[in-house]
């Protein structure tokens, strides 16, 4: 599996004339996927947590699942409680499930409309069942333990059903590649910067600007700073890139920039930093094909590429996570 998602990233770059070597494949582990979507729903004979085969309506449980970690498959029972009390044989409820450094937690989507008894019904559930945080909806119904994560020396509570990095050891394995792509700049600017995945750790010895569409993210990476000693100083910017990139002007008072967009690629933020003055660029994408349109890009702008390794996270399936170094002479 490793050769071969090896081979499909070099096949998209060969595809826009990029002839790059894929240094190596870094594959997470199994048991160590911390987070998870599941749909549950209330049947006939009580209740169904689990997952959708591909472009299927099918549910199917997965009680011995390999990928996920160990806090998460034992939270099953304590999901199949929450839907019993709170799901409509109408509709499937979304639960998303992050196991934390703290514990787990849990984001339900489409469930019933809250009001007291329900409210007091699911607190009961989570203290049975451990997690340390509830959120109904969009409401939060109970914390028992602020949820974190650890972000270099900084301790970060995610929004409710936030992204994250699939493993612990896929974030530990990107921060590391990261770091060493724009090791030595001062200035750092965080581009789809999410909670502070790479903008928190790299605050130990740089300056960065992060920046982000989604507020709520913005917010816990600002909190995370603000409650941690011994970093540098990280501002933020809420703003979509997509429609509003930073332009090369706004780019100059950077010495280095990471760009860690959704898997439609940031194309037109990549045509800003190609004909930008930074140095060093540190890219982290999960679609190949896409990353290959925006190297090209890059590389028509005057970049080179120093480095390129795939981080795993996803074993046993299609999906690939790319790490690359640019950089402009």
């Amino acid at each position: 599996m490793a050769s071969w998602k090896a081979q499909v990233v070099k096949m998209a770059l060969e595809s826009h004339g990029l002839n790059i070597e894929v240094e190596d494949v870094l594959t997470s582990p199994s048991q160590s996927r911390r987070r998870a979507v599941f749909a549950g729903r209330r049947t006939k004979k009580g209740v169904l947590v689990g997952l959708h085969g591909r472009a299927s309506g099918t549910l199917v449980a997965i009680p011995d699942c390999i990928l996920m970690t160990k806090p998460i498959i034992e939270s099953l029972p304590g999901l199949e409680a929450l839907v019993s009390t709170g799901g409509s044989r109408r509709g499937e409820m979304a639960i998303t499930v992050t196991d934390t450094d703290s514990g787990v937690d849990v984001s339900v989507i489409d469930g019933k409309p809250l009001d007291m008894a329900l409210r007091t019904d699911l607190a009961s559930v989570v203290r049975e069942f451990g997690f340390i945080r509830l959120t109904w909806n969009g409401d939060e119904v109970v914390q028992e333990t602020r949820p974190y994560l650890t972000l270099g020396t900084a301790r970060m509570t995610p929004p409710p059903g936030a992204f994250l990095q699939a493993t612990q050891h896929g974030q530990a394995t990107l921060v590391a590649l990261m770091k060493q792509a724009v090791g030595g700049a001062g200035c750092i600017v965080d581009l789809f910067a999410g909670c502070g995945t790479f903008s928190l750790p790299l605050a130990l010895s740089a300056s960065v600007h992060a920046v982000e569409s989604e507020p709520m993210m913005l917010e816990s990476l600002s909190d995370a700073w603000k409650a941690t000693s011994g970093l540098k100083t990280v501002t933020t910017e809420t703003r979509d890139l997509f429609r509003q990139p930073l332009l090369p002007d706004e780019l100059k008072r950077f010495d280095a920039a990471i760009i860690d967009p959704p898997r439609a690629g940031g194309v037109a933020q990549t045509g800003e930093l190609a004909k930008s003055s930074i140095k060093s660029i540190g890219f982290v994408s999960c679609n190949p094909v896409t990353f290959a349109r925006d190297a090209k890009i890059l590389v028509e702008g005057g970049y080179k590429i120093d480095w390129l390794k795939v981080v795993d996270q996803f074993r046993w399936s299609p999906h690939v996570e790319i790490a690359a170094r640019f950089y402009k002479v």
